[in-house]
């Protein structure tokens, strides 16, 4: 099943994808067929209620009456879900690698990857107030000349856990959506180098980007294996394929909950997948660009850059 929040006559409303670009409003499916209880008030309350919720909200796709369907060409969407928590990983070595060689030529610095990347995941947590949906502006920030996409898969974490096994973390996870990083590589290289961070580099109004939908994990064997690409004004830029994450999400679920509660409605991203970002390619962003995020079996998560009057 593919979920999603959009807005709909001035209200935002949790929808499942069916065929044909016809969405349905579960809220308002269950209000018509008498089984309203406030499952659907939002995609954080559908994620608390776990397996129940995802069951109903499969016996409403069934019913699917017309007076509850919406086009895709009614809604503007929203995030799918605003994040509770926001935390990104840095998993894949190719992404890291071209970086390096990338920052190398930039700074004049030397940059290798450190022993600790290999054996744990490596995170930072990230505005969680800043997310924008598909189809949205991202509005260029003032204090930066050099920006950039990033193509990653992103996690909804379904269920609360604290030391959580490897074995154990696929059943914490309630499904998968595409993350876009927008990443201010000036500001971040400056303030990195202060063995903190990032922070400028990443946060700021509009820089995060999610969606169009989340695709529930029963769809998505683990450890997920799904192919991405990034295009920017048309032109494909990069992409590559999830099953080359140095560490899953059942291992970065288990690292980040060590001593740790996680809680249903937390947001994990992957990282860049190798050469889902400019700056691995030599390209970077200009006003106006277009840039077009697809993961295999979620959708395509759209964007705009633009710089405000």
């Amino acid at each position: 099943m593919r979920l999603a929040t959009v807005m709909y006559d001035g209200k935002p409303r949790v929808v499942a994808a069916m065929e044909r670009g016809t969405l349905l409003d579960l809220a308002q499916t269950a209000l018509l067929s008498g089984q309203d209880d406030g499952a659907f008030a939002d995609m954080v309350t559908l994620v608390q209620r776990g397996k129940e919720g995802l069951d109903q909200a499969t016996a409403l796709l069934r019913l699917a009456p017309g007076a509850a369907c919406l086009h895709v060409e009614e809604v503007s969407f929203l995030p799918p879900i605003q994040p509770v928590q926001f935390r990104d990983c840095l998993v894949f070595e190719e992404h890291l690698k071209n970086s390096f060689a990338a920052a190398e030529r930039m700074t004049g610095r030397a940059f290798s990857i450190p022993k600790v990347w290999y054996r744990q995941p490596i995170y930072y947590k990230g505005n969680r107030m800043s997310f924008i949906g598909h189809g949205a502006d991202v509005i260029w920030p003032s204090y930066s000349e050099h920006l950039d996409i990033e193509l990653e898969l992103a996690i909804v974490v379904g269920k609360q856990g604290k030391d959580i096994t490897p074995e154990q973390a696929p059943e914490y996870i309630f499904g998968y959506t595409i993350l876009n990083d927008i990443s201010a590589r000036d500001a971040q290289m400056a303030e990195m180098a202060g063995q903190l961070g990032p922070a400028k580099g990443k946060d700021f109004d509009t820089g995060n980007i999610l969606g169009p939908f989340i695709l529930t994990a029963d769809e998505v064997p683990h450890p997920a294996a799904l192919d991405m690409s990034a295009r920017v004004n048309g032109a494909h830029w990069g992409g590559g394929n999830s099953r080359d994450m140095m560490h899953d999400f059942g291992a970065i679920l288990a690292h980040i909950s060590a001593s740790e509660t996680i809680y249903p409605g937390e947001v994990i991203g992957s990282g860049a997948v190798g050469t889902g970002c400019g700056l691995e390619i030599g390209k970077r962003l200009a006003p106006g660009d277009q840039f077009e995020l697809e993961i295999e079996g979620i959708g395509m998560l759209a964007n705009r850059i633009i710089k405000a009057d």
